[in-house]
């Protein structure tokens, strides 16, 4: 099995084999607080204008995301793990879009087999991606609106890819040198509100869940769902 680590939007354009996009501030961390909580699905977008337009035309129930961090206007949430800790989501369909990792998903148009990671969903992850033996994996961490890369993402892929390739991975490592990087005082900006430290604490709850975000394409959008891989 090759693994292959890459970074930003460019890289999930030349992702191939199985891809697992990874965004763990906040947009797959979000995704997957919003599975556990019982969305049948996520479809996950580009633009602003087509999560909007998917609600209006009854494809989903709720918008989540955010443009420059915020939640545009007629969204239902914003891309926070926290917000939506405590909101029962059971059989409805999500519209998401997020400024790297929904716009990374789509840009993978190469992959033959998708996945939306986040420390979260580490292990869960790890477990699928082997449960198909696949030839080549590419990692694509998303980083900062896809075109700088974050500590985060970056030491997520670097987890992945350790634990792919079936050695021990220092979880509260990762977690020491994600807290002390740069991502981590905008949580704390009170120019910044949308932005909460809890955020950071869902998102570093690593294999805080034990199911997988597998995304396939259906008419024409990747849909994303909860996919419980085989233990190992």
């Amino acid at each position: 099995m090759e693994i292959v680590i890459d970074s930003l939007l460019a890289g999930a354009a030349r992702a191939s084999g199985t891809v697992a996009i990874i965004d763990v501030f906040r947009a797959f961390t979000t995704a997957a607080v919003a599975l556990a909580n019982g969305a049948a699905r996520i479809v996950m977008v580009d633009a602003v204008a087509e999560a909007l337009a998917l609600k209006r035309g009854g494809v989903a129930e709720v918008c989540i995301g955010e443009a420059g961090g915020r939640a545009p206007p007629g969204f239902d949430f914003g891309n926070s793990p926290f917000e939506i800790s405590a909101v029962d989501f059971r059989g409805k369909t999500i519209a998401q879009r997020t400024s790297a990792g929904t716009r990374g998903i789509v840009a993978a148009k190469a992959a033959r087999r998708l996945y939306a990671a986040a420390l979260v969903t580490a292990e869960a992850t790890v477990r699928a991606v082997l449960a198909t033996a696949p030839e080549r994996v590419t990692l694509v961490a998303m980083g900062d609106n896809g075109i700088r890369r974050t500590d985060e993402d970056e030491l997520c892929a670097i987890h992945l890819r350790n634990r792919l390739e079936g050695r021990a991975s220092d979880g509260e490592a990762v977690r020491r040198v994600v807290r002390a990087g740069g991502e981590i005082a905008r949580f704390d900006d009170p120019a910044r509100p949308y932005l909460h430290r809890e955020d950071v604490e869902i998102a570093l709850d690593l294999d805080r869940y034990d199911f997988a975000v597998r995304v396939e394409i259906e008419n024409g959008r990747p849909v994303a769902r909860s996919e419980r891989p085989p233990c190992r």
